[in-house]
């Protein structure tokens, strides 16, 4: 593992914490099952990212424990759980969620209205009472390893987060324009990032960072191209850079 100094840069000179619109902009994916490593890979790629993403994997294996570890580590932590059940079950599993500290939730945005709101309104509920600030709902349009989805899917379910009151939308970057037509106001989070010649594994619908950027991602989910690389800081680095690169040419 490469070494990291207080102030950002990698041996080797490979990187600089310093430029916040990348970092800004960018969510680790912390995919695994066990929160010793998760932590370790906190720790290690904190200066290139602002947010650290819990999913299913880990919230399974920690619990709790996993947001608030990261919460302890200075990130932003989304939890990304993907509700979908009836309404009274996600607006309960949500306003734990809050009250724990998450800043971002996913929920299935799978034509349950009732549902969608019954999860924003338990979310803020849940961050209100722990006085917290308000956390922002994302609505699961398509994902990223499905390529089959008919057109019109994803800009209704866009069209339903609006208007349930979502703070924001995860999609793919091939649906970006049609997402800032439809909600313009909502947060775009683009999962299934890498760089290019990157493997795309199970990402059927993958998409480099500045394509990402270019096309009006405002948070990029950043897994396996970097936690998975044989030298993750210069991997972190690398596509920080790219990401600022963009952001600047935007």
């Amino acid at each position: 593992m490469a070494d990291t100094t207080a102030a950002g840069t990698t041996r080797g000179g490979i990187g600089r914490q310093g430029d916040e619109s990348a970092r800004s902009r960018l969510a680790l994916a912390l995919d695994c099952d066990d929160l010793v490593d998760a932590l370790r890979l906190a720790r290690e790629l904190r200066p290139w990212f602002s947010v650290a993403k819990v999913g299913l994997e880990l919230f399974s294996a920690a619990g709790p424990d996993a947001v608030e570890t990261m919460r302890a580590q200075g990130y932003d932590v989304f939890v990304d759980l993907k509700l979908h059940d009836i309404p009274t079950t996600v607006n309960k599993a949500a306003r734990v969620l809050g009250s724990l500290g998450a800043s971002f939730l996913t929920l299935h945005a799978r034509d349950d209205a009732a549902m969608l709101r019954a999860g924003v309104e338990g979310f803020r509920e849940g961050a209100a009472a722990a006085g917290l600030a308000d956390p922002v709902a994302l609505a699961v349009t398509v994902l990223t390893s499905d390529n089959g989805a008919p057109p019109h899917i994803m800009p209704r379910r866009a069209a339903l987060a609006a208007e349930t009151g979502c703070g924001g939308i995860v999609c793919a970057a091939g649906d970006l324009r049609d997402a800032r037509q439809i909600a313009p106001r909502l947060l775009r989070v683009v999962p299934g990032i890498r760089p290019a010649g990157a493997e795309a594994n199970d990402q059927a619908r993958a998409a480099t960072p500045r394509f990402a950027i270019q096309e009006g991602a405002d948070l990029l989910v950043i897994g396996r191209a970097v936690t998975r690389a044989a030298d993750p800081a210069g991997a972190a680095a690398a596509i920080a850079a790219e990401v600022a690169d963009a952001v600047r040419a935007r």
